[in-house]
């Protein structure tokens, strides 16, 4: 567990599985970005929104809402945050450090990119 994170994940070929469990209250901001050190998740997210809202903010003020069950594509460079009472359970396909190369999924984002 890592700020409050769950994390569960299975190596499978050249990606992983994940089951990532935010809690209540989570906020990258808050409680990630002291532990990664960046301003902002520089990390892709890709997969299946199972339970939960997630919010989503990105360095130009663009905000996208994911509410389960739904599938979620998150570009690099966001805030992201748990909105209401329940924990948002993820369940997210990646490449280490290539998710962003070997999914094409844009390294910065921009409106109308999705």
């Amino acid at each position: 567990m890592v700020g409050g994170v769950q994390l569960d994940y299975m190596q499978t070929g050249a990606a992983r599985v994940k089951r990532v469990i935010y809690p209540v209250g989570f906020r990258w901001s808050t409680d990630m970005k002291p532990i990664i050190g960046t301003e902002l998740c520089m990390h892709a997210h890709a997969g299946f929104l199972a339970h939960g809202q997630l919010r989503i903010q990105y360095e130009d003020g663009f905000i996208e809402d994911f509410i389960a069950p739904q599938v979620v594509s998150i570009e690099p460079g966001h805030d992201g945050w748990v909105v209401g009472e329940e924990p948002a359970v993820l369940i997210e396909f990646d490449f280490l450090g290539d998710t962003v190369q070997h999914l094409q999924i844009p390294e910065v984002h921009s409106h109308g990119a999705k």
